[in-house]
């Protein structure tokens, strides 16, 4: 079965080589890579052009850039991977063989970065994900592509995309939560302080479950955008 991965990138110039290059192995096997770019100025899409399948130009919000490298993609799995997540070695036979069981899953996490705190913060969100049945993008969402068509995809909104993602898909059934664990930047977390990160998203994740629109979540998560 055809995997593909999508790759929504935003000025990520300066580590996407390297990230792309760690995928040159599952193309090599027959995985399809697509870049989605939403406008960067920094030439990333010229970095992604030789260490990608294709690389297509989306409206920016990673909803839509996943939602355009879907429509893109030939393979009937499907894997969303942020740009700074590594995946194991052998996450798409890991992959194939989840989905041979489940219509969609995702792989624990452990996170990089100079804080204490991260290791508790990954255990934190796999367990999490394990109790919950929902997913964050920085697991590297799986699906096959008959499941994700039928919930009608990746809802196009402009935060917690992965989160109501994973609320449409509960509904074809509970994923299948992988203990080989992807690997993703702490940056996030670093550049914001790691205890102000985890209170600022818990707030907008108590405050989107109370219905509060995920237009009005982006200011507060990002007020630059």
């Amino acid at each position: 079965m055809t995997l593909s991965i999508i790759v929504p990138v935003l000025n990520e110039a300066q580590g996407l080589a390297a990230a792309l290059d760690t995928l040159a192995p599952f193309r090599q096997r027959g995985v399809e890579v697509i870049v989605v770019d939403g406008g960067s100025t920094d030439g990333t899409p010229e970095q992604a052009s030789a260490r990608a399948d294709r690389v297509i130009v989306a409206p920016r919000g990673r909803a839509r850039q996943m939602r355009a490298g879907a429509a893109h993609a030939s393979g009937v799995l499907l894997l969303f991977l942020h740009a700074d997540t590594r995946l194991p070695p052998h996450a798409d036979a890991l992959v194939e063989q989840a989905l041979a069981h489940h219509g969609w899953g995702r792989f624990d996490v452990a996170i990089e970065g100079r804080s204490i705190w991260l290791p508790v913060i990954a255990t934190m969100m796999n367990l999490r994900s394990r109790l919950t049945g929902i997913a964050t993008g920085d697991q590297a969402i799986f699906v096959t592509r008959a499941a994700f068509d039928a919930v009608g995809g990746i809802p196009d909104q402009p935060l917690m995309e992965d989160i109501e993602l994973s609320k449409r898909l509960k509904q074809v059934g509970p994923p299948a939560c992988l203990r080989a664990r992807v690997t993703t930047s702490g940056r996030r977390w670093d550049t914001r302080g790691a205890w102000r990160t985890i209170l600022l998203m818990w707030r907008l994740r108590f405050d989107y479950w109370r219905g509060v629109p995920a237009a009005k979540l982006l200011a507060r998560y990002d007020p630059v955008s």
